[in-house]
């Protein structure tokens, strides 16, 4: 993982890092500090009583992500996200003056005119941190960038919300909390005046300050790609999802644990943990392109811990006084809790941060930042739905455990509607779990597969599953031409059709299908896709590299296309290799997990691009090894 921890040390990420870090710290900082405050010092301040103050607070934080979501994406896509970055930071310890000021006046109106404040400037730098992320790293860093964002978040989330507890019960006057706020924005303003320009994608675009209006723009510019919309939608129902759960940490520390401050203490770490391994990980798992193979994956993992989560939740803890921690930990019932947790959040990770970077990876540029913050909406209308809902359902008398459980259900019915609208996540899933599992894949070249634009893939044929080496290793969907009984393999077919894959056959076959293939590739390339062919016609039955036939010459006469060379080795002789004469009959021939190299050369014009020339360059990449 030195990759993106590499990141740390570059001007282009590492300032905005710490700015990201500081910011999420202080919100959770201040927040927290005056909900502990307000809970057990309410008679001070007000006669309301602690709990509807504490989701007063919350309504007041979160209310700005709604009003100023949609104007924040238009300042972001107008004028440098880096100089928006340093004037947000201004206003956050603007913000903490104010709260200075609250304090000291003992004004309950004014503190939440603070936490509004606070929301308002978390709901102006969401699209500034989403968006500049790829105008500052490269594609292939996109997936360890966010990693790293979402992983600090977490933490700084975790960490602030401690230290405002500690703060407000520690601190003699209130009035230094806003203090440590202070002396924290100021710590992100001089980070952020290290972060690089960001230019303006869009900086003739008109501000319409109109919020209905211009929400249902950017909602429609994250429509126009339906992978992004449905992307967002995965994003938010993670948010509702992760709230939902960090939302009963309280109750269920108290009346399901029967354990005190300290136990929910160690649920939200373990938790918040979990979510920064998982994203970590999320690099060293996809190879550095963005995998949303792994957005099933996660998925997966959250429906089976928080459904174990709910079984694993112990029966008769409570007792007349709080259990102390160490002693919590001795339950072996404790723990199978806390290890649910940690596989919740680290499959989270899984879930969030492919997600996250193919929302940046697909988003027109100058749009990007809008949709960022369409995103931002959507996330905050889900978390209200889901306390709204949870609150119903516990009200209504179920138990917190109960709710885990029901939420998982709910979880793996989202994810199967959300894959059965766009198949490419499951396809991408299928195609990574078989290469994971069956072989060790060494990439060679990936950055040479365009991220947009129409292009041909010309790759050697060994086995059975090349189709599947090959998307697992494109950042890109991709649109296979493939032999027509290959198409028609049980279990591979559900993967190739939905896929988009064309089945082609001879003409001394089925000429009607061989043509209406050629028809299909043409469409494809115009509508610039990628399109991947094997041009040998055919599984080799040797091992060697079969003559290239002329249907490639075919499909660039129709459409001039940039040619990308590729070459698979060391599939022969594995389990979907023709080495014995028919596929599939000596599963371990080759062991676990043999490696395979997928090598990728230089794109080359249609002009030059001859069955015979590309042969040579196949050949050439491959090398010795079969």
């Amino acid at each position: 993982m030195s990759g993106q921890f590499g990141l740390l040390k570059t001007r282009r990420f590492a300032p905005f890092f710490a700015t990201q870090f500081l910011g999420a710290f202080n919100d959770n900082l201040f927040k927290n500090a005056l909900v502990v405050l307000l809970t057990f010092q309410a008679a001070q301040w007000t006669s309301l009583k602690p709990e509807l103050l504490a989701n007063l607070a919350a309504g007041i934080f979160i209310l700005p992500f709604f009003l100023f979501s949609a104007t924040a994406g238009q300042l972001a896509d107008k004028f440098d996200k880096a100089r928006l970055a340093r004037l947000v930071k201004v206003l956050e310890m603007v913000i903490m003056v104010v709260a200075a000021a609250g304090f000291t006046v003992h004004s309950l109106p004014v503190l939440m005119a603070a936490l509004f404040l606070l929301g308002l400037h978390s709901t102006l730098f969401g699209p500034v941190k989403y968006a500049i992320i790829p105008q500052h790293l490269r594609d292939e860093e996109l997936v360890g960038g966010n990693a790293l964002i979402e992983a600090g978040t977490f933490v700084a989330i975790l960490i602030g919300t401690l230290a405002g507890g500690l703060l407000a019960g520690s601190v003699e006057h209130p009035a230094w909390i806003a203090f440590g706020g202070l002396v924290v924005a100021f710590a992100g303003y001089l980070a952020s005046r290290g972060i690089p320009a960001a230019p303006a994608p869009a900086p003739e675009l008109k501000i319409n300050l109109n919020p209905i209006t211009e929400t249902w723009h950017n909602i429609n510019y994250a429509r126009q790609n339906r992978t992004v919309f449905l992307s967002i939608l995965g994003i938010s129902w993670f948010w509702l999802y992760g709230a939902l759960f960090l939302a009963q940490f309280p109750a269920y520390a108290k009346y399901v644990l029967g354990g005190g401050e300290s136990a929910v203490t160690l649920l939200l770490a373990t938790f918040t943990v979990g979510i920064a391994v998982g994203s970590m990980l999320c690099e060293r798992m996809s190879g550095k392109h963005v995998e949303i193979g792994l957005v099933p994956f996660g998925s997966i993992g959250l429906t089976v811990f928080g459904l174990d989560l709910y079984f694993a939740s112990p029966v008769g803890l409570p007792g007349t006084t709080s259990h102390a921690l160490f002693a919590l930990l001795s339950l072996p019932a404790v723990w199978r809790v806390l290890f649910d947790l940690m596989l919740l959040g680290v499959f989270g990770g899984f879930f969030i941060v492919p997600l996250y970077a193919l929302v940046q990876l697909r988003s027109a540029p100058e749009q990007r930042a809008r949709i960022i913050a369409a995103n931002n909406i959507v996330n905050a209308l889900f978390m209200v739905v889901g306390a709204l809902g949870a609150g119903a359902l516990l009200g209504a008398g179920l138990s917190i455990p109960a709710l885990f459980g029901c939420a998982a259900l709910l979880n793996a019915l989202v994810a199967i509607y959300i894959y059965r609208l766009v198949p490419e996540f499951l396809i991408r899933f299928m195609a990574w779990l078989l290469i994971k599992a069956a072989y060790r894949l060494r990439t060679e070249g990936a950055e040479r597969v365009p991220h947009e634009g129409a292009a041909l893939l010309v790759c050697n044929h060994v086995s059975f599953v090349d189709s599947l080496v090959v998307m697992s290793a494109s950042p890109r969907p991709v649109r296979f031409v493939m032999d027509h009984r290959i198409f028609g393999l049980p279990l591979l077919n559900y993967v190739f059709r939905h896929g988009g894959a064309i089945p082609i056959a001879s003409a001394k076959e089925d000429p009607a299908l061989m043509e209406q293939a050629f028809a299909e590739v043409a469409k494809a390339l115009a509508n610039d896709e990628l399109v991947a062919i094997f041009p040998e016609g055919g599984v080799t039955r040797d091992g060697e590299l079969q003559a290239f036939r002329p249907g490639v010459s075919r499909i660039l006469q129709a459409n001039p296309v940039p040619v990308i060379p590729m070459a698979l080795s060391g599939l022969w002789g594995s389990f979907f290799s023709r080495i014995d004469g028919a596929a599939m009959k000596s599963p371990f021939r080759r062991g676990f997990w043999s490696q395979i190299r997928l090598s990728i050369g230089q794109p080359i014009p249609a002009a030059e691009a001859t069955p015979e020339h590309l042969q040579k360059l196949v050949r050439q990449l491959r090398g010795d090894e079969r």
